[in-house]
This record gives C-alpha cells, structure tokens and sequence, in this order.
C-alpha cells in the first residue's frame, strides 16, 4: 500500500502520455492546448490530485476487500459487507451456484463419489493380481472341483482313497471358500457405497426443487409477499431458488436488505423455510438414515441394509449409528424448545416483536431459535434482544452441528496413546476464539473507545462466535447509538463486520476458513490441564 502510495506521488507516465495526446489532438488551437497542460502542471491542481489519488485508490482496495470478504461468506455465512440488493438478477444466480457447490451436504457427497472410484480401481487391481478372484476363475474353479469332488466320489466307491488325499483337501476348499466370500462382501461394500452416493444426491435434488417450488408458489399466490418482491425489483423464480439453497446450505443469505424481517408477518413462508435448515444441518444424519430405511423397506436392496448395519465402513461422516441418529434428533429438538420458551418469555412482548400477532410471534420465535444453530436467517433484529437471549445465541452457535447427549459405554480415554511434540501444543477450539475475539479487540481498540454502544465487547464476540460456527447472525450498527452523533453516519442493511477496519475484516474472514476446517482440530487442547 505504502509502494502504491509513494508511486502516485511522482509524476506518472499515463499522464505524460496523455499530455502527448493532448498536444497531438489540438490541430487547430494549439494555445488552447498549451493552457490545458499548464493547468494539468499547476502546483496547486497537482497538490490536490496527489492528496486526493490516494484516497480513490484506498476507496477503491476497501471495496474490493468488501466484495472479497462477502465472496467468502457466500460458502459460509451471511456476514455481509455491501447489501444485497445492489447485485443483479445475473449476480443472484451466480451466488446461487456458490452456495449450492460450497454447501457441506454437497461436497460430502463429491468425498463419497472419489471413494467409490477407488474402490473399484482397488478391485480392478486386485482382480489383476489375483485373477482366481474374477468371475471367470471362480466359474472354472466351481467347475474343477466339481470334476474333482465327482472322481472323488468315485475312488470312495472303488475303495481306494487315502486318508492324506482327504486331509490334503480340506484347506484348499476352506481357502478358495474364504476368498469367495472376501471378494463377495468388497462387491457388495462397493456397491453400497456407490448407491449412498446416489441417495445424498437424490436428497439434494429433491430437497431443493421441492423447496423453491413451495416458495414459489407462496410468493406468487401470496398478495404481501409478492408485493414486496415487486418493489425491491426480485424475480420470484430467484428468489424461491437462491433463499432455498442459502437455507440448505446455511448460508444465511436473502436477496433482500433486511434479510427475512421484511417477511415476519409472512408465517406460512417462514414455515416452508426453516425445516430446509434443519434437513440441511443439524438434522442431516438423522434424515438421511431415516430415507435409507425407507429405500430399504420399499426396494428390499441387501446394499441399503449393508449400509444401516456397516454406517462406519461407509467411512462418511454424515452416516450415523442408529443409536447416535435418535439422540441427535432429541437433542436437535430439545434445543429448539429450550430456545423457543426462553425467547418467548423475555421476548414476548418486547419491541422485536412489535405488531405481530399471537401465532405470528410464535412461528417468528420459531423461526429465529432454529437459525440460531448454523443458518443465519433472521426475522428480529437482535440488536435489541435482551443480553440474556443473545448469550444463550452465542452458545448454540459455538456447538458443533451435530452436538448430541449419547450416553456412551466406553467413556474412558486412551492413556497409552502417544501424542507428538506438536500435538501436545495444540490449543482447544475455544482457546482459538478468545484469541481471536483479543485481535478483533485490538484492531478496533479505537472505535470501541469512540463508539461503545455499537463497538463492544459482546457485538464483537457474536460477530465471531457467529463467523466460527458459519451462522451470520450480525448486530448490525446503528448510527442512533453514537454517544457523538455524526452528521455523515448513514445507517446501511449490512453486518457489523461492514464497520470495522480492513485489519479486523482479514481477521474475520480467517476465523470463518477456521471455522470451516474446525472438524480436523475438535480434540485439541487435551494436553493442557487445568488443576
């Protein structure tokens, strides 16, 4: 920055070039050309170009850092630097393909695909090395020994078979029996997993295109929804496309500026959409084991009851145990009620809730607990929840997706297990927020000095607490809240992470790819006791 800087102080060579251009084009008045390059040279008009260049090109770094930063988010979460409404209905399908593809059921199912290729380069292989394994082999090999098992059958007749012919036998159908069934069940584990990958497939597919059809048939038939996707300039066919695979993938993305407050009193919409974040997330597993046994009920494949009893050989992490898929979904649950009833008593009443009926505050309370865990869609504005609410907010974006109380039989821990110097050093997850809530701190030390009511220390901890988990719940800012009023603050529908400096902004975009990758390190900080 200081490089780029310096070089605009100097007199460049575009504008040297241009004076030759200048000077070239002025065939008739050569006075008249003469004057515009004293005036490009004036000191005083050069003063204010080097003073002013700098500033266009920092304004200019800033929006591209904005423009990077939401890049980023639209993997992840919907921490937005620059509202949404100024992207085009070409710019909207864009996003919509970047949050389908960076989905995490998406690229699980890319893993499941790259598995099954190699199993069957594996078999490939093996067959090759072991060509009495193919089926050709193993049909001339039932042939032999059924020629042999015959002449057998013969010299016991004749009386003259020895007891080391019997003896000399018997290991060799065991082992030719022994290679049989290997080979038969590495068929039918690659099968298995080749049929899971047509499963999560047919689980995305129809998830999503039942999803925007319920949306677009509510925004069309719906005169309050339509007349809002009227005014703001939305297709329906996009919108119903891009919220349905931004709550799938848990982005937390609405084409609109005020994400889903605009649409509070819409309760039907709100209830075709947050059961797409559940499927999507947190109830992923257990709804995938549940199609699975409904495949296998109707198709009575012997690949979808392979998978139900063999879900860890399946090596995919979403493909849980049938013990650990009830107790996801009971705690899935129990969190959302715990929610719900806690939100609803401090919140009931309160100005969030403002101008809603009795069922329209219940399913807008709904609506809001379940994005609390890893969607990111918000109908309140919850800079003015209570702190209470916005606490219990943080803990349950900070739970893994798949948090769940399974009493488990073998709790205790391995303590022969030898760790490596830097293993041992490795800090827990959050150890790794404290540290970055501490950077964020620093960085914007001196708007939270300026500014405390919008720049503290709990707007900033939901801000990357929400980062880390992927959510996108935001605080926002509120030029109301300044202990200075500023004449040229301009309130804007965009996150809280829009306000902070660009260092601030790095950092958040660092704990977002951390908060991606956060499954390779969830046993870290073991080694470190606390007595």
């Amino acid at each position: 920055k200081l490089n780029l800087a310096t070089s605009i102080n100097k007199p460049s060579n575009w504008i040297r070039s241009l004076e030759g251009l200048l000077i070239r084009e002025a065939e008739t008045d050569c006075e008249e050309s003469s004057e515009l390059i004293e005036e490009m040279y004036d000191k005083d008009e050069l003063k204010r170009k080097r003073t002013h260049r700098p500033v266009r090109q920092e304004k200019m770094f800033a929006k591209m850092r904005n423009f990077a930063s939401t890049f980023v988010h639209f993997s992840s979460s919907s921490m937005s630097t620059v509202e949404m409404e100024v992207f085009s209905n070409f710019q909207l399908i864009i996003m919509t393909i970047l949050m389908f593809v960076g989905g995490e059921v998406f690229i699980s199912m890319f893993g499941l695909h790259a598995r099954s290729k190699f199993y069957s380069l594996n078999q490939l292989f093996e067959n090759r090395i072991n060509p009495n394994l193919t089926p050709s082999s193993s049909s001339s090999s039932s042939s032999s020994s059924s020629e042999n098992s015959t002449e057998f059958t013969d010299q016991i007749e004749l009386g003259i078979v020895s007891h080391s012919y019997i003896t000399n036998e018997e290991p060799n159908n065991g082992l030719e029996n022994e290679h049989r069934m290997s080979s038969n069940d590495d068929n039918l584990k690659y099968n298995s997993v080749r049929v899971l990958v047509y499963v999560v497939l047919g689980y995305i597919l129809v998830t999503h295109v039942v999803g925007s059809s319920l949306v677009a048939l509510y925004t069309s038939l719906a005169p309050s929804a339509k007349q809002i996707l009227k005014q703001k300039g939305l297709q329906i066919f996009t919108f119903s496309v891009f919220t349905t695979a931004s709550t799938f993938s848990n982005c937390g993305f609405v084409p609109t500026n005020e994400n889903m407050m605009v649409f509070k009193k819409n309760a039907l919409l709100l209830l075709i959409l947050f059961p797409q974040g559940l499927l999507g997330n947190t109830l992923y597993p257990s709804c995938l084991r549940f199609v699975i046994w409904v495949l296998k009920k109707i198709t009575n494949r012997e690949e979808f009851d392979y998978i139900l009893r063999n879900s860890k050989e399946m090596i995919y992490r979403h493909l849980l145990s049938k013990a650990y898929s009830y107790f996801l979904a009971i705690t899935v649950f129990g969190f959302i009620f715990v929610q719900l009833v806690l939100f609803c008593a401090l919140e009931w009443d309160s100005e969030a809730t403002d101008g809603l009926n009795f069922f329209e505050k219940l399913v807008a309370s709904l609506f809001q607990v379940v994005n609390s865990r890893h969607t990111g869609e918000s109908v309140f504005d919850i800079s003015i929840v209570s702190p209470a609410i916005l606490v219990l907010f943080v803990v349950m974006m900070y739970l893994p997706p798949y948090t769940a109380f399974l009493p488990s039989r073998n709790c205790k821990e391995k303590k022969n297990k030898k760790k490596t110097f830097v293993q041992n050093f490795i800090f827990s997850q959050l150890s790794y927020l404290v540290i970055f809530i501490i950077l964020v701190c620093t960085t914007e030390r001196d708007k939270m000095k300026k500014d405390p009511l919008n720049f503290n220390v709990l707007n900033v901890t939901i801000e990357v607490i929400s980062a880390y988990g992927n959510v996108g719940f935001s605080t926002g800012y509120s030029c109301k809240r300044q202990l200075r009023p500023d004449s040229s603050c301009k309130d804007a529908w965009y996150g809280f992470v829009g306000r902070w400096s660009n260092q601030g902004k790095v950092i958040l975009i660092l704990v977002m790819f951390f908060g991606r990758i956060k499954k390779f390190n969830m046993k870290g900080g073991k080694a470190w006791q606390i007595s």
